[in-house]
């Protein structure tokens, strides 16, 4: 069974969403109206509607750090993760956690790195040296 992955959540700006979702991530935009835009977020279908953006508090814990939960997460080889982290840098993009390595030598091996869109979702994008890495214990 093949799928491709959905989530919709709110943002409250869409012209804003618009230039970070396809202007800095790179996301194609699909289909849209007056209150929602569909992108291909990594091959991924995500809409983003107007209104009040889901409440985010730092409960989650990853080794020593606290991180925003809940979040919109993407897994990434780490070529393509050296290269978002480097356009996110160069865009200006404030981050919750800067673009590091974590668990470095220790199965699970990732670098991580935590930012918001515009409208305040927190979204995770790990790297990881192959695909068989991400479910390594």
């Amino acid at each position: 069974m093949q799928s491709l992955f959905h989530l919709a959540y709110h943002v409250t700006d869409l012209e804003e969403a618009r230039k970070f979702y396809r202007d800095v991530l790179g996301c194609a935009e699909g289909r849209s109206t007056e209150t929602w835009v569909d992108f291909n977020f990594f091959g991924h279908q995500i809409s983003l509607h107007l209104g009040e953006p889901f409440p985010v508090t730092n409960t989650g814990r990853v080794g020593n750090h606290m991180v925003p939960m809940p979040h919109l997460g993407l897994v990434l080889l780490k070529p393509d993760w050296l290269a978002l982290a480097e356009r996110l840098k160069a865009a200006g993009t404030q981050f919750v956690l800067e673009p590091q390595v974590r668990f470095e030598g220790e199965p699970g091996e990732q670098w991580t790195m935590f930012f918001r869109d515009p409208c305040g979702n927190p979204i995770e994008v790990k790297g990881f040296t192959s695909w068989e890495r991400v479910y390594e214990h």
